[in-house]
Parts: C-alpha cells; sequence; structure tokens
C-alpha cells in the first residue's frame, strides 16, 4: 500500500522558516520522481519543486527560488522542502507528490494527505 504522510507544518511569522518532510512507503523511492505541490482555496495546485530520483534534477517554480531547497534521503525513503524567507504568500496546503520516471514530475502518480503552512505578516 502506498502511503506519502507529510509533516512539519505550522504557523511562522514572515521571514521564518520551516522544513516539510514526506515519508514514502509502498513502492520503489529512488525510482520515481518526488515533488511539492501547493494549494490556496480558489487556485489550481501549484507545482513548487521537483527533484529526480537520484536528485541529480531539480525544478523551481520562479517564485521560490533563491528561498525554498528541496532534497531527498533515498536510504530513508524521505523527501524535504526546507522554505526559508517565507512570505505571507506562501501560505497553503503543502503536498507531497511521487510519479515514476525521470526529470520533472508530470501528473503525479500518488498524493500524500497535505500540511498546512502558514505565514503570518
Amino acid at each position: 500500500q502506498v502511503q506519502l504522510v507529510e509533516s512539519g507544518g505550522g504557523l511562522v511569522q514572515a521571514g521564518g522558516s520551516l522544513r516539510l518532510s514526506c515519508a514514502a512507503s509502498g513502492f520503489t523511492f529512488s525510482s520515481y520522481v518526488m515533488a511539492w505541490f501547493r494549494q490556496v482555496p480558489g487556485k489550481e495546485r501549484e507545482l513548487v519543486a521537483s527533484i529526480s530520483g537520484n536528485g541529480g534534477f531539480i525544478y523551481y517554480v520562479d517564485s521560490v527560488k533563491g528561498r525554498f531547497t528541496i532534497s531527498r534521503e533515498n536510504a530513508k525513503n524521505v523527501v524535504y522542502l526546507q522554505m526559508n524567507s517565507l512570505k505571507p504568500e506562501d501560505t497553503a496546503v503543502y503536498y507531497c507528490a511521487a510519479r515514476t520516471g525521470r526529470g520533472i514530475i508530470g501528473i503525479p502518480d500518488y498524493w500524500g494527505q497535505g500540511t498546512q503552512a502558514t505565514v503570518s505578516s
């Protein structure tokens, strides 16, 4: 049974940091592209960052470049999103996602349940 379990969300002031974690199970983690998406009410889910199976290909949406870092530990089946210099507009539910293959994630095969990150001004 595939599971993606996110943790690390919370409330932080603008300029602060949060580290999201996603623990994966039920599939061959190192063979999957992993990604973080986010969604706010009334808007489409947005790809924030994506990392290939061996970590060699990383993508960030322009709005988070220089502030967010995606990484993974294949030995632990975990993917992280370090979020620094947070802004109120980063407030969203953050979802972990997985897709088999290479390069940038396309339409995910699996989704986590989401974790709320709220940035106060």
